[in-house]
């Protein structure tokens, strides 16, 4: 079994907490977390040592895995720390919501080599990770549009929202991650976005949005279509298209289970979507943490990367520019 030390115990940490103790390739040995109540909380229920700082863990030499889901702004010099010690990363996204730090980051751990796995679940997602092994096999002919509609049951509060990037930083960015893991090495070219606030005026207060659309397009000339919403009244609607030349496939929503209603009043009633995202992608961690298994264990590259992380952001910086230059913007990786 390999030792993990987790970093953040907030509502991601405690998901992924939770994962690890119940995998069998690994071993929670250490969490930490700022507040020293959720400190105290899970390290019983995990029953692991609590540690006072992060630095134990990085210099305790039988630690093999460093599980970050702290705060986005601690990302960067958490892994750079990681990294001098030579453990394996684990690090949830965004890497950071500054450029700047993720490509000083980068300088910084590159003659290092670190292992590190970014927290892209959505990659791993059965449905979603289907469409590519059947997109690779030519079952839809030559790639032509992906469509990736996003949507929220609900935003989260508003003290999030104000240091959450903004919707494409904190949202939208999974989408771009997503875009890319389907177009493989025809990478993206340029982008357009629009936004609005329609039925929740509290977004122009912080100057983010609840609604976004964005369309890429591809070196080869693949359109991607993206839009998002922080609301959704009917529950976690989380779709994905590839289009291509010979037809079509389909990664759709996830419900409550496949019943199916027919009555004199109703025909065809299905029941409610999931509602949560932690619901929706409970299979999408778990083999994310499979993958992490491996990944520890041999010489292996993750779905999805540290470059990745880092990509997606420049993405999510572009949408923003474009969104405020009422223009097409081309992108520079």
């Amino acid at each position: 079994m390999k030792n993990v030390a987790l970093i953040g115990l907030g509502r991601i940490g405690q998901m992924h907490g939770e994962n690890i103790v119940s995998h069998k390739s690994f071993r929670l040995k250490y969490v930490f977390d700022l507040n020293n109540k959720l400190n105290n909380k899970f390290s019983k229920k995990f029953k692991a040592t609590k540690i006072s700082n992060p630095s134990i863990a990085f210099k305790d030499k039988n630690i093999d895995i460093i599980f970050i889901a702290s705060s986005t702004p601690t990302h960067t010099k958490l892994i750079e720390e990681a990294a001098k010690y030579k453990k394996v990363i684990f690090c949830e996204k965004p890497l950071d919501l500054n450029i700047d730090k993720v490509n000083k980051c980068l300088r910084k751990i590159k003659k290092l080599n670190p292992k590190i796995q970014l927290g892209f679940n959505r990659r791993y997602d059965p449905g979603h990770s289907s469409l590519k092994k059947e997109l690779q096999k030519g079952k839809i002919g030559t790639l032509e549009k992906i469509i990736i509609t996003s949507r929220d049951p609900a935003p989260p509060s508003l003290n999030y929202l104000k240091v959450s990037g903004g919707i494409f930083k904190d949202m939208m960015i999974h989408d771009f991650d997503l875009v890319r893991f389907y177009l493989e090495k025809d990478e993206v070219d340029s982008i357009f976005s629009t936004g609005s606030n329609i039925s929740n005026r509290k977004f122009d207060k912080i100057k983010d949005y609840e609604l976004a659309s964005c369309i890429l397009r591809s070196k080869k000339g693949v359109q991607c279509i993206i839009t998002n919403s922080r609301h959704c009244s009917f529950g976690y609607d989380q779709r994905v298209e590839l289009f291509g030349s010979k037809g079509m496939l389909i990664s759709g929503n996830k419900k409550e289970n496949e019943t199916e209603t027919f009555t004199k009043n109703n025909t065809f009633q299905k029941k409610p979507l999931l509602n949560f995202f932690i619901d929706r992608y409970v299979d999408a961690y778990k083999l994310q943490l499979n993958e992490l298994a491996r990944y520890t264990l041999k010489k292996y590259k993750p779905i999805s990367s540290f470059e990745d992380g880092r990509r997606a952001l420049i993405i999510a910086n572009a949408a923003a520019n474009s969104l405020k230059q009422k223009k097409q913007i081309k992108i520079k990786f």
